[in-house]
């Protein structure tokens, strides 16, 4: 089992980095794909991790990213992207940032299609019908 990996200290860590209850999932999809991870076996954490992003002249952390999921066998984050298109412009930019300030850290990013795809694979309903 992969630990959580290690940061740099001298990123810094943005001042909301505490760990969240597991029960508090952002959106109803983060609770299905949980619920997913769990019938396949995969040991996860939610949001563990938060990867500061900016920083303000005295070097504190003012800006970051908090994937979703950790995957601990696979040494894996997840970032769940559901929301339309046309509003995932500011998602993909943090995404980007991410990987260019941490380029050791493995992500893979879950677009709204793949959920979709995923949703329809377990016949577990729609997408629209999970913020209902």
């Amino acid at each position: 089992m992969n630990p959580l990996p290690h940061v740099d200290d001298s990123r810094g860590r943005h001042p909301s980095a505490g760990r969240l209850p597991t029960d508090s999932f952002a959106h109803p999809s983060e609770r299905l794909f949980a619920t997913l991870l769990d019938l396949y076996g995969h040991p996860w954490s939610y949001e563990p991790v938060e990867f500061p992003l900016a920083w303000n002249e005295l070097g504190q952390p003012v800006r970051a990213f908090r994937p979703d999921f950790y995957l601990h066998e696979h040494g894996l984050f997840i970032e769940l992207t559901v929301l339309e298109q046309r509003l995932v412009t500011k998602k993909n930019k943090k995404i980007r940032e991410f990987r260019s300030l941490y380029p050791e850290i493995r992500l893979l990013v879950v677009y709204q299609r793949d959920f979709r795809a995923l949703m329809h694979q377990h016949d577990l309903g729609n997408l629209d019908d999970l913020a209902a």
